[in-house]
């Protein structure tokens, strides 16, 4: 069995399960997955990245995703990185965004918002929809790292209350008030 785009969204979801274990249980019945599909992409996903031989970063997400709906370039510091990026079945109108520096090796994965729109109203801001530029319009927001690998947490005000918003792969997966 190969290990394609629906085995990579799948692998994803494991790790989003972590904040927002009914939206998976949603999104598996949606996409007609057991939880065993589930377990067994992430198991898959996590021997490929450890396998020796087996292609690693960007070379890695090429051969699961085939080529990148966008390819260009960022500068990170002094660095220039490759910025790759896939749409997913899963989450439409957003994209699966890899940066990678000299060599391949992916700096940071995550999900963004491919063409730049309209700050998103309090209201707006829904599980799977948003990304973590989504937040930047709020007042007071910052950005920082979150409690397990590829979650990560923004916080903000809106009508003086304090706000922390919780993402995996920087796709929003709960908001709760700080």
């Amino acid at each position: 069995m190969t290990f394609g785009v629906r085995q990579f969204e799948l692998a994803l979801m494991h790790r989003m399960r972590d904040l927002n274990p009914v939206r998976v249980e949603e999104a598996l019945g949606e996409l007609g997955a057991t939880r065993a599909e589930l377990r067994d992409a992430h198991a898959r996903w996590t021997r490929m990245a450890h396998a020796p031989g087996a292609p690693k970063g960007a070379a890695a997400l090429r051969r699961i995703l085939g080529p990148p709906a966008h390819r260009g370039v960022r500068q990170a510091g002094s660095l220039t990185c490759d910025v790759l990026r896939w749409a997913l079945p899963s989450w439409p109108g957003l994209e699966f965004e890899a940066l990678a520096g000299p060599g391949g090796e992916v700096w940071n994965q995550w999900f963004v918002r491919p063409r730049p729109r309209a700050a998103p109203a309090f209201e707006e801001l829904a599980p799977w929809r948003c990304v973590v530029a989504d937040l930047a319009a709020f007042p007071g927001a910052f950005q920082g790292e979150g409690g397990a690998p590829h979650h990560w947490t923004a916080g903000f005000t809106h009508r003086g209350a304090g706000y922390r918003a919780l993402f995996v792969y920087g796709l929003l997966q709960r908001l709760e008030r700080a």
